[in-house]
């Protein structure tokens, strides 16, 4: 049997020059299942964990095209649009079309919020072949036509799942309301919803579906273990932990971005440097976040799992899960910071008795039990509150509006709209 390689797909010789300058010599499962549709210009619905290859999977496809028919934009317009959740993942976007596109002479622009919008602007002035972007600040240059899609030929919507999770439906239908109706598009995404399934449906046309079934593991260098613990408790077992010698640079995660400040504002309180990056934070303010601990100012990142996906930050000691994530693969994303490039870690989790649901489908997921360094195993897992409703999916109705009340005309003003989070 003949092994598969990226020459057997007929990419444009600047391109495959790129990829073998780049390592790439043979392709992941995700890239060998939608390269064949993509290159032939079906739509593709790719369901894959992330760190299985998915940008190379879209990305090529694009740069094909753009290579066998080039064109030159028109102001304002771009050829080829990706919507990423977050700035990190967009940034890494970007940087492969870049990577994979040497030598094509292509125009890439990075469109994302927490920065200022000025440079983005002044770029888009000349237009750009691909635009590689965050939904809230797309759409900002949508409404002020500095950004224009309606001749848009590629379109893909990444990891749609955490545009889901993060409030970003919204946004995407009005993006994809503005796309033109010929068009090429992909859609993918670690899980598959019922949102995300109907999102998929009016997104895609007869598309080639591509799964691919990855078995989730644990860093074997990582040393896992739990405490079990009140949650009253763990402020103070948190900052213990801390406080010992072997513990050199350590990242907590929390489940919300207020969990984050007040976990490390607390820990400021007992004297252990800590700073905390989240999603509400601008994008500069996120780089000194990070910047701060990458170069020792501060001990102690306290991260949402924003910063359990694609951040690398070298020796880290310990990774501790101040609060267990309520999707056991948002665990290994985290635990993965430490026990780097062949470095050996530690990972703690801080488990109360209405997380055991968490604690245990973690374990199922990764076929790994943690050895208990504190407390007992509680038997059953306590009752805990139902999560509301995700503000995306619910329906509200209309106020009523009493008898000779003014209206303002428009009935639209006359409802509460949904908070969205800004990208």
């Amino acid at each position: 049997m003949t092994m598969m390689t990226f020459d057997s797909f007929g990419l444009a010789t600047p391109i495959l020059q790129a990829l073998k300058n780049s390592g790439f010599n043979i392709p992941t499962p995700i890239q060998a299942g939608a390269l064949p549709a993509g290159l032939a210009g079906k739509d593709v619905l790719g369901i894959a964990q992330t760190g299985t290859g998915k940008t190379a999977a879209f990305a090529l496809p694009i740069l094909q095209a753009m290579a066998t028919s080039p064109m030159r934009p028109r102001r304002h317009a771009t050829r080829a649009l990706i919507l990423s959740p977050t700035r990190e993942l967009a940034v890494q976007i970007e940087q492969e079309f870049r990577k994979f596109g040497t030598g094509l002479g292509l125009n890439t622009v990075l469109v994302v919020g927490g920065v200022g919008r000025t440079g983005q602007v002044n770029k888009m002035s000349r237009g750009a072949d691909i635009v590689v972007g965050t939904p809230g600040r797309i759409c900002d240059l949508m409404n002020t036509r500095h950004l224009l899609i309606d001749q848009c030929q590629f379109f893909v919507l990444d990891e749609a799942d955490r545009m889901l999770d993060l409030g970003f439906m919204p946004d995407i239908r009005k993006v994809v309301a503005a796309l033109p109706s010929r068009r090429q598009s992909a859609l993918f995404s670690a899980t598959m919803p019922k949102e995300i399934a109907g999102l998929a449906e009016g997104l895609l046309r007869e598309p080639v579906r591509v799964r691919i079934e990855t078995t989730i593991s644990t860093p074997v260098l990582v040393e896992q273990s739990v405490h079990f613990v009140d949650a009253s408790g763990k402020r103070h077992l948190l900052a213990s932990l801390l406080r010992e010698a072997a513990v050199t640079r350590a990242i907590v995660f929390t489940r919300t971005k207020r969990g984050a400040d007040r976990v490390a504002l607390q820990l400021n309180q007992e004297k252990i440097s800590a700073t905390a990056m989240h999603g509400n934070l601008g994008q500069n303010a996120r780089q000194r976040a990070l910047d701060s601990f990458k170069e020792g100012a501060v001990r102690v990142l306290v991260a949402t799992d924003l910063a359990a996906r694609g951040i690398d930050v070298a020796g880290v000691s310990h990774v501790f899960n101040y609060e267990l994530p309520n999707e056991p693969e948002s665990y290994v994303h985290r635990i993965g910071r430490t026990a780097r490039n062949g470095a050996k870690g530690i990972a703690v989790a801080l488990c109360d008795s209405t997380e055991l649901a968490y604690l245990n489908s973690i374990e199922k997921l990764t076929n790994v039990k943690l050895s208990v360094a504190s407390g007992v195993r509680p038997a059953h897992a306590a009752a805990t509150k139902k999560p509301a409703p995700h503000p995306d999916l619910i329906v509200r109705k209309p106020k009523r509006v009493q008898y000779g009340a003014k209206s303002s005309g428009n009935p639209q003003n006359n409802q509460r709209r949904p908070a969205q989070r800004a990208a």
